[in-house]
């Protein structure tokens, strides 16, 4: 079965069981402050999972794209990729345990569905600590189902429990579905630590919200979050070894056999497997909705690691980095993968072909100086200082990572500790914080967090009003300390407009307009002027905000009631975010 024959079935099940189908959320998220990139299918719904009313009910099921950051190191292997998709179905505060293992065992191993034999399933289970109890009810649903108690292991919070996400917020026990790859006979016991049992779906009770360290209380709206990866389950199903001989990497892996010239082997087979990963989450990150271009912070420092990466991988692989746009070649690959699911891929093209060719040209200019100036370090035989690390980096453009790579090939380590010190003293991101840059949680920065998304409309609607008409939202990110708000506009604005877009949010601030929510089908919205974000895809019914008589906009929320709530809205910084597009950057002050 094909990974978009597994999809389609997927979802026909889950509308089967009653849930309606949402669309993927972007990659990049839009007022989630503790990540990055969206990591799982459920960030997207934390308001929901808190309580918030969602238009399409309480039983929801998707596809989402996904990308984690910290299995970079792992890619290489059979299984690991950043960039993948998630299968997802939820409950609301409607179906728990029970039926949701129920689900998941039908899904895998009936007749109609997948067909998984069981002999060849095993499952993990919550072994319960100081903060929770022993998941015995989520076991004692396996073994009704047929799952023998040998094919059941306890295992503790690092391995069977979810969440939160940042240091507080909904999080609760899971158990986990394993399924033997090996030809050979599957062993009455299962041993977790076997890598022959290989992960395929995740059930996930969110039963508990974190307030602080060490503080759990029960959750009044209990969830379940359920995640199956795509590429994995294809994998399984159509016996494959390993993940990259799945249909969505094979034409890839196949285009970088054409460019370098080599067939994939034992021995370069992580070279081929890093650029297949990387440059396919580089171009997903290019062509999200919110894309944002190669730079030296947040994401943007994650897209520019990658693309860099994949470019040392193919020098690694005998390949002249002088030749003609080797990046776009790949991503042109990806993209036809693709397209059909995410056709905004192919919108954006263009502005993901332009990205890709600037960043290797930039990187091409100084790759071979640098890695001379790296042979001199390391012929030294000594481990490499942080001033050393440092000079790779800020003069020949090496991201710290691919310094660490250098250096281990070398039998060297890198002072990174110092490192991310002198990183910090130039305001760059450090290392910590390109895997998780804020601390706090979503319910715990959520106060600021709404303010800030309700602002963001205010600021859509008043730069239409007192610079053009014509201007639309390119993205926008939201964190604990400020607002980001990208726009299509063709040169910098004047101090006099700033202060005029300043001036008429604080006007509608002070007017203490009301903000309703309603609920309709896109087109309708769009029929009544609802303003709606570039490329998003919608569901057959969506939230519409309106801040009364001055601007309505689809959006998921959450949101204040009254503007008297925002305080005095404050634009920071005007500035290029790539050709055509302008970023502010604005605040809200007591």
């Amino acid at each position: 079965m094909k990974a978009t024959d597994l999809k389609k079935k997927y979802l026909k099940f889950f509308e089967s069981k009653k849930h309606k189908i949402i669309e993927s959320a972007p990659l990049i998220p839009e007022h989630d402050p503790t990540v990055l990139f969206t990591t799982a299918g459920m960030h997207p719904l934390v308001p929901f999972l808190m309580g918030q009313k969602h238009p399409l009910g309480k039983r929801l099921a998707d596809v989402q794209k996904c990308l984690r950051t910290q299995d970079i190191d792992e890619v290489g292997d059979e299984t690991h990729t950043t960039f993948f998709e998630m299968l997802g179905n939820w409950s609301l505060g409607d179906y728990f345990k029970k039926e949701a293992i129920e689900w998941s065992f039908e899904f895998l191993t009936g007749d109609k569905w997948l067909n998984l034999p069981l002999d060849r399933l095993a499952v993990t289970c919550f072994k319960g600590d100081k903060d929770a109890p022993k998941d015995e009810e989520a076991a004692a649903v396996w073994k009704e189902l047929g799952v023998p108690e040998e094919r059941i292991a306890f295992l503790g919070k690092e391995d069977n429990w979810w969440g939160p996400a940042g240091e507080t917020g909904p999080c609760g026990p899971d158990t986990e579905m394993f399924y033997w790859v090996s030809d050979e006979k599957p062993p009455k016991k299962f041993d977790p630590s076997d890598k022959r049992w290989v992960e395929i779906w995740n059930d996930v009770f969110m039963q508990y919200n974190k307030t602080g360290p060490g503080k759990f209380e029960p959750l009044e709206q209990k969830n379940v979050d359920t995640g199956l990866g795509t590429e994995r389950v294809a994998m399984v199903l159509q016996g494959k070894k390993n993940i990259f001989e799945i249909e969505v990497f094979e034409p890839i892996i196949k285009k970088i056999e054409e460019i370098s010239k080599q067939k994939v082997n034992d021995l370069n087979s992580k070279s081929f497997r890093v650029i297949a990963d990387h440059m396919k989450a580089a171009t997903f990150i290019l062509g999200d909705e919110r894309g944002v271009p190669p730079s030296n912070l947040d994401q943007g420092y994650i897209l520019r690691r990658y693309i860099r990466r994949s470019l040392r991988h193919l020098r690694l692989l005998g390949v002249e980095l002088s030749s003609v746009d080797l990046t776009v070649e790949i991503s042109k690959v990806v993209i036809k993968i693709y397209e059909k699911d995410y056709p905004i891929l192919k919108k954006k093209q263009d502005f993901i072909f332009t990205e890709l060719k600037r960043e290797e040209n930039k990187f091409q200019k100084t790759l071979d100086k640098g890695l001379k100036e790296f042979e001199k370090i390391a012929k030294r035989g000594k481990d490499m200082s942080s001033q050393e690390a440092f000079l790779l980096y800020q003069s020949y453009g090496f991201p710290i990572e691919m310094i660490e790579e250098l250096a281990e090939e070398k039998k060297l380590k890198v002072d990174v500790k110092g490192f991310n010190k002198e990183y910090e003293k130039h305001q760059a991101l450090s290392r910590k914080g390109a895997e998780q840059k804020f601390k706090g949680g979503l319910s715990e920065a959520s106060e600021i967090t709404t303010k800030l998304h309700t602002a963001t409309h205010l600021l859509n609607e008043a730069l239409r009003k007192v610079i053009s008409p014509d201007i639309k939202q390119r993205g926008s990110n939201i964190t604990t300390e400020r607002l980001r708000f990208d726009f299509n506009f063709d040169r910098k604005l004047t101090n006099e407009e700033k202060k005029a877009v300043e001036d008429e949010i604080n006007r509608v601030i002070d007017e203490g307009l009301e903000i309703k929510k309603e609920e309709m089908s896109p087109d309708d919205a769009i029929k009544k002027g609802a303003q709606a974000e570039f490329g998003a895809k919608y569901p057959p019914k969506v939230s519409v905000y309106s801040v009364k008589g001055y601007s309505m906009e689809i959006c998921m929320g959450p949101h204040v009631k009254n503007t008297k709530e925002l305080g005095h809205f404050k634009i920071k910084k005007e500035e290029s975010s790539a050709a055509g597009i302008r970023r502010i950057k604005a605040v809200l002050e007591e």
